[in-house]
Parts: structure tokens; sequence; C-alpha cells
């Protein structure tokens, strides 16, 4: 979280904290995101103030207040913060420790009215636009609700601070195959119905529409030694899944030497996690038995035109 807002929060003796760190000297006021006082899921008991001196090598925490304080307090449309000054904090941490023990039940928190959810195709153009290393401020480009929407969903909200880092791509390929979504071209990723023609093909089965199973697949189109080829993810009936490479062109097998690997999402190999052409063959073929939201990482060698590692989840 703190990677797009400020704070982070701990759980203490059935007590949420929020912590606000700030390397500024200034102790005239805490200045709160909205985020953590205006999101239901995000919602804490006490939000501590949090004086950070990185070259001492020391933390100071100088003052807390509640949830119903901060609700009620100077609100900054500017940058979305709520702000209490240093003379309405409590700067004794004993007093917490004594008021959560003296009275368990106490009132710390403010109802707050519930965020509309958006769509996931909204969700995914929010992560592309905001991900971007030019918008320097994600969380006060677009209006509160939709941002707001966008936290309150933790897989968003983890790849969109994956995104801000550079990490590579998660393309929730499950997601998208059963929910139908086709706007996956700026992935490169298109969509693929699994007709009769090719389920009967190399073990891929019939599927039924009434299976929980997506009757669809995708596949990427790339460029190797200047030739063309694409990659196919297949879903199996068996619940498993079949990775596919294969030549475009007409007549074209694959070399051999080439290799279609599979990588757990930290880049380890695992047991069947390679196909290796030893002599010029139609396709590579991997099959992989998968939990539901583990991922893999695809690599071809040679290595394809332009290619950039991806996190595929199921």
């Amino acid at each position: 979280i703190w990677e797009v807002v400020n704070g982070t929060q701990i759980l203490l003796d059935n007590a949420k904290l929020v912590l606000i760190p700030t390397e500024a000297e200034d102790r005239s006021e805490l200045r709160v995101p909205s985020e953590w006082i205006d999101l239901a899921e995000w919602t804490a008991d006490y939000y501590l103030a949090v004086q950070v001196n990185v070259d001492a090598g020391y933390i100071c925490v100088w003052g807390y207040a509640t949830h119903q304080q901060l609700k009620n307090a100077k609100f900054d449309r500017g940058d979305r913060t709520y702000s209490l000054s240093n003379e309405k904090l409590i700067t004794d941490l004993n007093v917490l420790w004594l008021a959560r023990e003296l009275c368990p039940d106490e009132i710390t928190q403010t109802a707050v009215e519930p965020i509309a959810a958006i769509s996931t195709t909204q969700a995914e153009n929010l992560i592309e636009r905001l991900g971007s290393s030019s918008q320097l401020l994600p969380r006060l480009a677009v209006p509160f609700v939709t941002w707001a929407a966008l936290m309150q969903n933790r897989d968003w909200l983890s790849r969109l601070a994956a995104t801000r880092r550079g990490a590579a791509a998660q393309i929730p390929v499950l997601r998208w195959l059963q929910q139908g979504i086709t706007n996956i071209a700026k992935s490169s990723w298109r969509q693929i119905d699994l007709t009769p023609s090719l389920a009967g093909a190399r073990g891929v089965a019939a599927l039924e529409t009434t299976s929980n199973i997506p009757t669809v697949g995708l596949a990427k189109q790339m460029a190797i030694a200047e030739r063309p080829y694409e990659l196919k993810i297949l879903p199996l009936a068996d619940g498993s899944w079949r990775f596919e490479l294969s030549c475009l062109a007409p007549g074209c097998m694959i070399p051999a030497g080439f290799k279609l690997r599979l990588l757990t999402e930290d880049l380890q190999a695992f047991e069947g996690n390679e196909d290796l052409a030893t002599e010029p063959v139609e396709r590579l073929c991997l099959e992989v038995d998968l939990d539901s939201g583990e991922s893999l990482v695809w690599e071809v060698e040679p290595t394809p035109n332009n290619y950039q590692r991806e996190v595929l989840q199921f």
C-alpha cells in the first residue's frame, strides 16, 4: 500500500493501527491520506504520527489520534488529506494502551460511505494509465471515488504497485477467459475460440459450454529469427493448461535447438518445465497443472524480438 499511499497498517491486540511516516522535522500537525479514513476496508482505530530520521537511524512516534477525530478534522481537497494539529493529538502512547485496557469497547471509528465498484475493464485501463512512472501522484490523477474503487481491490492494488515498480506485467489469464474480456490487444494477446478442429488436436478436449473450463484460449504472435511464431495458452478438459509454440509461415518447422520454457513467478525451474526441439518439429508443447492464483513466466530460446517478461496468473 505504501508504494501508492503513504502509511501502513498493523494489528496489535485486536486494535488496528495505521503508521503515518514522514521525514519532515515539523511536528505541527498529523496529515493522513483520505484513503485511510474514507475506505471502509482501510479504516483503523488509531493513527500514529511517525517521524523518520534516516541519517540518524531512528524513528519517533510523537502522537496519535482516532479515526473519529480525523474524520471530523480539517480536510484538504488539494492533496486529499485529513489534518489534525499537534495540540489535538495525544502525545503519550501510554494513554493508548491504558485506554485499550480500561475501555476495550471504546468507540474509535466513525461509519463511512461505501465505495461503488468499478468494472474489470475500467480497472485494467486505470492500472495501465496510473502505472506509468510519468504519473508522479497517481492517487490525485483521477476522482477519489474512482481511485478508491481501485484501491479497495487487493489484486488491483498489488498490480498497480508492481507496474509502478517496473515489475513484469501481470496477465490475468483465467479471469480474461472466464469473463470474456476482449480488450487485451494492448498486451498483444488475443482470444481464440476452441473450435472442434482445434479441440481435437493434440489432446485438447472439446469443452461443453456449461463447463467451468473456459471455451476460449489465448494466443500471442511474435517474431523469432525473422520468422513469425505464435504462442497459445489452451485450457484442457482435466483443468490443466497447455502451452504451444508453432511457426506461422507455410510449411515452416520449428528448428532444432528451439526451446519453450516455463518458470515460477520468482523465475525458478520445476520438473517438466521445458520442451526442447532436438530435430525440426511442428510445435513445442508443455502441459502444467496449476492451482488457482498460481502464476508462471514463459520464455523461448532464441529470444523473440521485443520480448518482455510477463507473469501469467491463473
